[in-house]
């Protein structure tokens, strides 16, 4: 796993990219993305962090003027999440923000040199490098990315951090389209950007800032937690609607509740109705968007399968956050992408104008030229047990535990993927017990939340707390439940970890895991490519961090001895 040997100056190897768990061979992608990232657009982001690590460098020590320290932490926090797998492939899109970023980062060190002009500081390349020339963005990128850093170890806790950081901004970009932020971690972000360029910092000052990232990464999911419900109202246990209407339809994809509730908004009484796809389906369990009778359902499964399921929606998409795929010619035409997320040639729907709604009325439009959705399968399937709902039933929850009914929970939250071997957990899922219960949140649940797994005691065997951007319900549930057993550490809960991953907030829910004192994580289908085989050892050695191997062997290792 060390990748020492690669270098990004090779002419043969154009990018090269392992943030993600599908890295080309478990290594990294090097001619294209298996995302679908060109080699271009892969570079532009790196040198995208890059500048975004010269803005920090001189934002950390430096007051600004209120209005220019809310546009630095916002343009950070947003140019972060731009770069999260499946976000944006637009080339032209990271260009312009890499000049804004230059821009902006110039605007900041005039103030740093103000307050600081004894500073005879050697001010790192990332502060001071810069070009408005398209051929030299394009030039410095292909220098500045992941394997700059020679040192295998250094490399991969430098990028660990900046993954978890990718997904925080996430966490921090959905609270703060609902007016909730926290300067706190906002700060963090920007102080571990700029020590990601200090070349000084040992292996363990850096696995101490990792393990500080997991700090921040709580806070930042508590604030999104206190966003959405804060705006929409806790989660209810909500049974939701796999089927169709013989109406003309919209499909929202991706995350950001902010854009479906201004859709909502503006559909309402046009004959238009409304449906969720992949990681937008918890959108159900609110109680704010129940009033809309022309929200009608979910449809299909997760965000790998839209290739297919977007053609058979017949009416418009919209992409509000990551979790794009190159579009099939079938539906370019009627797929839009709005806020962080972009693909070249579609239609992308801008923020509103002096803090307006987005404008929706030509997805509106399309939506009734459109034929309804073609039915892809009927039923319901169960969610809402985030950790308002599961704490409001805990002594029942306790009950059931302390009279056997449920042996063990099973946190299986995460990421779903294309990858076959994803396959293992729905077999595992099968193969559970049936005293024991699966808690998860993310799109993971695509695996598992279809099958009939039953009930304990009126309890369902699978308890959806919402999107991956929900994970802190879990943390919150296994909290409670550490407090009512009256126990000392939280890993003599009744719990096992058993999470796949795909992208980067899995990364910060992983750090923040650690964090809390959970151990005994299982990461799949494959560990990190970015973790070199020495960090790989102090996760094992000091978290008990773990992979997959096969269902029988894995169920034999996680109930072996509670059987």
């Amino acid at each position: 796993m060390d990748q020492a040997p690669f270098n990004n100056h090779d002419e043969q190897m154009p990018m090269f990219c392992f943030q993600c768990q599908e890295a080309s061979k478990g290594v990294g992608c090097t001619i294209v993305g298996v995302c679908g990232k060109t080699p271009d657009v892969a570079n532009l982001q790196d040198l995208l962090i890059f500048t975004l690590k010269g803005i920090s460098f001189f934002s950390i020590d430096t007051e600004l003027p209120d209005a220019l320290e809310r546009r630095t932490s916002v343009f950070i926090m947003d140019s972060l999440f731009a770069t999260i797998t499946n976000a944006n492939f637009d080339r032209d899109v990271f260009v312009a923000k890499v000049r804004e970023a230059l821009a902006l980062r110039d605007e900041v060190r005039e103030h740093w040199e103000h307050q600081h002009p004894a500073s005879r500081t050697t001010l790192p390349d990332a502060a001071v490098w810069h070009s408005n020339d398209e051929a030299a963005l394009d030039a410095k990128a292909q220098e500045v990315g992941v394997l700059a850093t020679e040192d295998p170890d250094i490399r991969s806790l430098r990028e660990l951090l900046t993954y978890g950081l990718k997904g925080m901004a996430a966490y921090l970009y959905h609270a703060y389209q609902l007016n909730y932020t926290n300067r706190e971690v906002e700060q963090f972000m920007q102080r571990a950007l700029a020590a990601a360029l200090d070349d000084a910092l040992t292996a363990d000052q850096l696995v101490a800032l990792v393990m500080e990232t997991g700090k921040f990464g709580v806070d930042a999911m508590a604030l999104l937690d206190q966003a959405n419900t804060g705006v929409y109202g806790h989660p209810e246990v909500t049974k939701v609607n796999i089927g169709v209407r013989n109406r003309p339809g919209i499909l929202v994809s991706g995350h950001d509740l902010k854009d479906l509730e201004e859709l909502l908004q503006q559909t309402e009484g046009t004959g238009v109705d409304v449906y969720t796809h992949s990681e937008m389906l918890p959108a159900h369990y609110y109680p704010a968007f129940k009033k809309y009778d022309h929200f009608i359902g979910n449809y299909g499964n997760a965000w790998w399968k839209q290739a297919s399921e977007f053609e058979d929606f017949n009416g418009p998409i919209l992409m509000t956050t990551n979790c794009i795929v190159p579009p099939k010619p079938g539906y370019v035409n009627r797929i839009f992408t709005t806020g962080n997320t972009g693909y070249p040639g579609l239609q992308h729907i801008p923020e509103g104008v002096d803090g307006q709604p987005k404008d929706f009325s030509e997805m509106i439009a399309l939506a009734k030229q459109c034929q309804p959705p073609t039915e892809l399968e009927t039923g319901e399937i169960i969610g809402g047990f985030a950790h308002n709902t599961v704490t409001s039933i805990a002594d029942d929850v306790v009950d059931a535990v302390k009279a056997g009914d449920i042996r063990r929970f099973f946190v299986m939250a995460g990421c779903d993927g294309r990858m076959k071997s994803r396959n293992y957990y729905t077999e595992f899922a099968q193969q559970l017990p049936r005293d024991t219960v699966i808690l998860t949140a993310g799109c993971a649940k695509y695996k598992y939340n279809k099958l009939d797994l039953g009930e304990i005691g009126g309890i369902p065997r699978v308890l959806d707390a919402g999107q991956c951007n929900d994970s802190y319900s879990l943390a919150i549930i296994a909290l409670k439940l550490k407090e009512i057993l009256g126990l000392d550490d939280i890993n003599e809960l009744p719990i096992s970890y058993n999470i796949a991953w795909y992208e980067q907030k899995a990364v910060i829910v992983l750090l923040a895991l650690l964090y809390l004192g959970v151990k005994n994580i299982h990461l799949g289908p494959t560990l990190p490519a970015f973790l070199s085989p020495n960090i790989t050892k102090v996760l094992v050695e000091q978290f008990g961090i773990g992979g997959i191997t096969n269902v029988e062997d894995d169920m034999e290792m996680f109930l072996g001895a509670y059987a």
